[in-house]
């Protein structure tokens, strides 16, 4: 789609919105994020009844003066947008939409404040901030550990799920129903929650035979735990990025930071233009 021409308003709007480099886009994502995590500790707290009852007013003021604060932020995107259409469609645009639709739902439909747990999607946006250059190579290094390390990852879930699969099934044998695995998919369940050393005490082994597995269950996730395979496959992309020579990086002449990428035009430090 071609973008559309923009004015002069609309550039240094969209410069503070979408810009993560800039002191002033720097700026509006730290108060973004405040807001952000704000919202969804009122949501929270409005989900405890006692506290509902009582400061129910004031609850429901802080949530439609979050819910405005968004609601204009929304309509800034859209106006300042190169391509507001893609915007729109974008994950991060419905997710912008829908962490507002809730609240005005519920001046029209009844029972829908089912609906506001829907404002939880808020909390998606965080990763939209750590866009934030400060983060771009940690959060790089990361996708790129997922990426390089997929088929390990596949193969390590696939043993784990084995595993808990082969435990679940013997201790349906040997307990059986009248010890309360009931059925094979609730023994697994009962070979997950021990495996992952959570332990919620509903379902027990009662037998020697069943104690014994359980303990061995127990004993090899420790073992995986220990191993930390994930971890450190994981640690090995933040090394080889870290180890690139900085090839076409430019120096801030401001406060001589180097720049994290060839083609940034501010300073991630200091939000100066290069």
């Amino acid at each position: 789609m071609k973008e559309r021409e923009t004015t002069q308003l609309q550039n240094k709007i969209h410069e503070i919105i979408f810009g993560h480099t800039t002191a002033a886009g720097k700026a509006f994502d730290i108060i973004l994020l405040f807001f952000i995590l704000a919202s969804v500790a009122v949501l929270m707290i409005d989900s405890v009844g006692s506290i509902a009852n009582k400061y129910g007013f004031i609850l429901t003021s802080l949530e439609w003066g979050f819910t405005f604060f968004f609601s204009v932020e929304y309509l800034l995107r859209v106006y300042s947008a190169r391509n507001p259409l893609k915007y729109i469609t974008s994950f991060f645009g419905i997710i912008d939409l829908l962490s507002i639709l809730p609240t005005y739902l519920g001046i029209f439909m009844t029972g829908s404040h089912y609906l506001q747990t829907i404002r939880t999607f808020r909390l998606l946006r965080v990763f939209r901030i750590l866009g934030l250059s400060t983060y771009v190579g940690q959060a790089t290094a990361l996708l790129e550990g997922f990426r390089l390390n997929r088929q390990k990852i596949t193969v390590f879930f696939g043993v784990v799920l084995s595993i808990n699969i082969l435990i679940g099934t013997l201790m349906f044998l040997v307990e059986g129903p009248e010890h309360g695995f009931t059925s094979i998919p609730r023994s697994i369940y009962w070979a997950i929650v021990t495996m992952t050393t959570v332990g919620y005490g509903d379902i027990a082994p009662q037998t020697t035979l069943g104690q014994s597995i359980a303990a061995f269950a127990m004993i090899i996730a420790y073992a995986i735990i220990a191993t930390g395979i994930v971890s450190l496959n994981l640690q090995a992309p933040t090394e080889q990025i870290e180890a690139k020579p900085k090839e076409g990086l430019k120096e801030c002449n401001s406060c001589k930071k180097t720049t994290i990428e060839p083609n940034q035009k501010f300073c991630s430090n200091c939000g100066d233009k290069l």
